[in-house]
């Protein structure tokens, strides 16, 4: 089994006890290495007390004679024979030796076929023992010394209580805590599932389904609230380009129908059409989808954010004044009297073709003036286009800035519209960070206000 290839609640769980594992028998080997220090350091202290009393003894009235255990009572304390087989052989708890300075031992509190080693703190066997012994020595002072052992055995006893517990407990803890870590993984992985399910079964004709969102605010919940937001912007996306297709070729049927016309009126009646006027006509509807084709690319390029990286210092007041000087060749007033300075950052071209729009779409409602204004604040430029036109009513100052929509007859298009000026418009100033709005003008018109940040 390749680990990467096992499910992420098999890995969390597996790892959970492993961990856990590792920790319990680390744990538990300190704690029992630890009680068992801690008892055996008890034992020396008793066999090294016993020496010092033994040797304390030996100075003063010399080497104790040991108590007869023929009786069966093998360390004096009138219990008999501790496991009741009548066996002496079995060294006793505490045992002891008085050994000269020549290694010949002096007395005994029990036979032994050699005699004990004289190394504090050693821990040793005796024969017949069950456990090992740990040793003490003391000085008599004339040479002698006392050699005490003390018995392991309760070492060795509680050490065993100790660890069959853990060693038992252990697998049972693991398997409680991978069963739990199973449970909790298989609870909070659920909702991935059902949301991998639901991914499944979106397509592109089906960008309207949403997963389902959790109602606990955990990262599996954020997961969810942001894919359904993908979700949105997607459909918006896939809506939006979808309309796009149908408008553009509706528009562009118009100028292709105007020129089969054409050519089909002088293919079926020769002569009823001079050259001059079919050429005149074909060139105007081309110059019209020209036109048209390059707005429907502006169009896509601001939608998909290329204007939204900012370039360069752009003078707004420059584009302005360009465009002032353009729109005064024709028979209109154009007020510029309230353009200042007003810098930003931004793609000098698109911001370019915002003004444009904005002043050739007054230019084209105005009955005699156009008034163009720019003004900047601490924080922003703002740009203002009125006209003395018909106006915009309110409910359509809105809809006004989407694509290929036409109101009343008396803003309609003529020559040079196309219905994507002041979508243009709203795509390239919201790239750029900012805000446009339509507005009643006090010359009668409409008044168009962009805002741009600084």
């Amino acid at each position: 089994m390749r680990w990467n290839r096992t499910s992420v609640r098999t890995r969390t769980t597996l790892a959970a006890v492993v961990v856990v594992a590792l920790a319990l028998l680390v744990g538990g080997a300190v704690l029992v290495m630890t009680v068992r220090s801690s008892l055996q350091d008890g034992a020396e202290n008793t066999a090294e007390n016993r020496a010092d009393d033994l040797a304390a003894q030996v100075a003063s009235s010399g080497v104790p004679v040991p108590v007869d255990r023929d009786d069966g009572d093998r360390d004096g304390d009138g219990d008999g024979d501790r496991d009741g087989d009548g066996d002496d052989t079995e060294p006793e708890d505490v045992v002891w030796q008085v050994v000269d300075g020549s290694g010949n031992v002096l007395g005994s509190s029990q036979a032994l076929d050699r005699p004990l080693r004289l190394d504090d703190g050693e821990v040793v066997s005796l024969p017949g023992g069950e456990h090992d012994y740990v040793l003490s020595t003391a000085d008599v002072g004339d040479g002698s010394v006392v050699v005490v052992a003390v018995s392991l055995e309760d070492v060795d006893e509680a050490t065993s209580a100790l660890a069959t517990p853990l060693l038992v407990g252990l697998p049972l803890l693991l398997l409680v805590v991978g069963g739990t870590t199973w449970l909790v993984a298989s609870r909070a992985l659920r909702p991935v599932e059902q949301i991998r399910r639901e991914v499944d079964q979106i397509t592109g004709s089906r960008l309207e389904r949403r997963v389902p969102e959790p109602e606990a605010n955990d990262e599996i919940g954020r997961l969810a609230r942001t894919m359904n937001r993908m979700l949105e912007r997607l459909q918006d996306s896939r809506d939006r380009q979808q309309q796009f297709v149908a408008d553009a070729s509706h528009e562009l049927r118009s100028p292709l129908a105007s020129v089969r016309q054409a050519a089909e009126v002088a293919v079926a009646h020769p002569g009823a059409m001079d050259e001059g006027e079919l050429a005149d006509t074909v060139l105007e509807e081309t110059i019209r989808m020209q036109a048209l084709v390059d707005q429907l690319l502006v169009l896509t390029r601001a939608s998909d954010g290329s204007a939204q990286a900012p370039r360069e210092d752009v003078d707004v007041d420059d584009l302005v004044l360009i465009e002032v000087r353009r729109a005064r060749r024709t028979d209109l007033e154009v007020d510029a009297s309230g353009v200042a300075a007003g810098r930003v950052q931004g793609d000098v071209v698109a911001l370019g073709q915002v003004v444009r729009n904005l002043v050739d779409n007054a230019s084209r409602h105005a009955t005699a003036t156009v008034a163009v204004s720019v003004t900047e604040t601490a924080g922003e430029v703002v740009l203002v286009v009125e006209d003395d036109g018909p106006g915009i009513a309110p409910a359509d100052r809105e809809r006004v800035f989407e694509r290929f929509v036409r109101l009343d007859d008396a803003r309609a298009r003529d020559v040079g519209g196309s219905g994507l000026g002041l979508a243009i418009v709203r795509e390239v100033v919201r790239a750029h960070g900012g805000t446009v709005a339509a507005e009643a003008s006090t010359l009668g018109g409409a008044r168009f206000v962009v805002r741009l940040r600084r």
